[in-house]
């Protein structure tokens, strides 16, 4: 077995991980990692902007400005203010070149074509300079940066309307057991529904991964090579979950190296999940994750998660992490490093029971892990220890 740590290494160091670079329309760049930096093609914002509704003045002797026009957002002309001369102006509309503040309307008193003020104003007061945000030709954004809805409406407001982005690996989930049964269908005795090919499914969904439908293959040697090889030739990512410990119907690792996969490391020193494989066939990366629900899903967030990032070249590879206080005490004979559910509390952070492998049920009270490193026996209230956060 290896450590943890080791596990993470190697599967990030692999030196021939390719990555797809295509261009996309902004519109459909959410969830994508940048390829190129991203270059402002105008000052943002292109012109003096009025930052509230008033008046644009320019600064007189006294407090009193007679008003010469109207200027709305989205209008093109100037005026040539002189001093004690004012505008009407809305938030967002071009402040004219002459005008050197903008009053804001609520501390204004209006008299037909004239309008008085108790403020002192003062150059640049409520006036949003040209460039304020970001000038033409200056860095918007760095390559690797995941697009959320508020880069996208970024992007936009500089001028760009194409990317170039990472293209995301293409994904198979294959799950393996006899016992499994599709939920909605009856449950015969001696069976159990599928639960890890829906929840891992569902969690590479909410990355804005494409996974068609997930394959199930029965526990039968022939079935479990033919479906492997088809799936690792045409898929750049495979995870398998179930069938990777040594029984007797434990088919897959056979399989796998009848396929001629690369066994990179096989059990990790850890709990749950120390029955993981990886390995590389070509430049197809390969998991068979545990069967148990819990050990699939922890195995999958800890070392998958991470891989796909790198494929699909984002900055962020990881999930974040802080060093909390526990809340509780926890007594173990366990010697491996462990992953601990747990839920993050005004405080620090509290560990859960139900740490049972076969158990999604504490998942899905939990917001972290708790990440206890090898021979950790005891941990006491008020410690701080390494918690994973969960993207949920």
């Amino acid at each position: 077995m290896i450590t943890v740590e080791e596990a993470r290494k190697l599967i990030l160091t692999c030196d021939d991980m390719v990555r797809h670079v295509m261009e996309v329309s902004l519109e459909d760049a959410l969830g994508y990692s940048l390829a190129e930096d991203i270059i402002s093609l105008i000052d943002m914002p292109p012109f003096r902007q009025s930052s509230m509704d008033g008046y644009a003045i320019n600064i007189g002797d006294s407090s009193n400005y007679k008003v010469v026009g109207e200027i709305k957002a989205g209008d093109s002309h100037d005026f040539h203010l002189t001093s004690g001369e004012a505008v009407r102006i809305y938030t967002g509309a071009p402040v004219p070149d002459t005008s050197n503040a903008v009053l804001i309307q609520e501390k204004i008193e209006v008299e037909d074509d004239q309008i008085f003020t108790e403020e002192t104003p003062y150059s640049g007061m409520n006036i949003r300079p040209m460039g304020e945000q970001i000038r033409k030709g200056e860095l918007a954004l760095k390559a690797g940066v995941r697009i959320n809805s508020a880069h996208i409406g970024f992007i936009s407001s500089v001028g760009v309307n194409k990317v170039k982005v990472y293209s995301k690996p293409s994904i198979a989930i294959v799950v393996t057991g006899n016992e499994l049964v599709t939920n909605g269908l009856v449950l015969p005795y001696g069976k159990v529904y599928e639960s890890n090919g829906p929840m891992l499914r569902s969690m590479l969904a909410s990355e804005q991964y494409n996974v068609p439908d997930v394959i199930r293959v029965e526990d039968n040697y022939e079935s479990t090579i033919n479906t492997l090889g088809t799936t690792i030739s045409d898929n750049d990512v495979v995870i398998i979950t179930g069938g990777i410990s040594v029984g007797k119907y434990d088919f897959v690792g056979r399989a796998l190296k009848n396929l001629n996969v690369q066994e990179i490391f096989y059990k990790v020193n850890q709990k749950p999940g120390k029955p993981l494989f990886y390995g590389k066939k070509g430049n197809t990366s390969i998991f068979a994750l545990p069967g148990n629900p819990a050990a699939a899903l922890t195995c999958f967030y800890i070392y998958v998660y991470p891989l796909l990032k790198t494929l699909e070249g984002a900055l962020k590879k990881e999930l974040n992490s802080l060093n909390l206080s526990s809340l509780s005490n926890y007594n173990s004979k366990e010697s491996r490093a462990q992953f601990l559910k747990a839920v993050i509390q005004e405080g620090g952070v509290q560990i859960l029971g139900g740490q049972s492998s076969a158990m999604l049920s504490a998942f899905g009270e939990a917001n972290a892990l708790v990440f206890l490193p090898e021979n950790t026996f005891n941990i006491t209230k008020g410690d701080k220890v390494k918690t994973i956060l969960l993207p949920w």
